[in-house]
């Protein structure tokens, strides 16, 4: 039972911009348990290795859009998107050594 709130947390945290299923960079730092600022550090560091179908950078348009359902992004300089590539690229990026159960991994949720 617990897998499932697991996944249907994540799958509660996927938005669609731009035509693709995304997460913001937010909510992946929470579910990779690492400030918000240190994943778009690690981001800025390999940013060769997130083109533009894994990751981009939100317009203030998006975010104003989006913001009335997450408050804390009307505050924010860049907002990360992630596509699900651009989700298993941070996976690396972040030398994650805890893996994620195979339930509550993004790609399970049809991100």
């Amino acid at each position: 039972m617990a897998n499932g709130i697991v996944v249907d947390t994540i799958a509660a945290k996927i938005l669609e911009i731009r035509g693709k299923k995304i997460m913001l960079d937010r909510n992946l730092a929470k579910l990779y348990a690492v400030e918000t600022r240190v994943l778009n550090q690690a981001v800025r560091r390999n940013r060769s290795r997130f083109p533009e179908d894994f990751m981009f950078i939100l317009t203030r348009e998006e975010i104003n859009r989006i913001s009335q359902f997450v408050i804390s992004l009307k505050f924010s300089k860049n907002v990360y998107a992630f596509t699900q590539e651009g989700v298993a690229m941070l996976s690396g990026v972040l030398n994650y050594t805890i893996s994620l159960p195979k339930a509550a991994s993004p790609p399970a949720t049809n991100l």
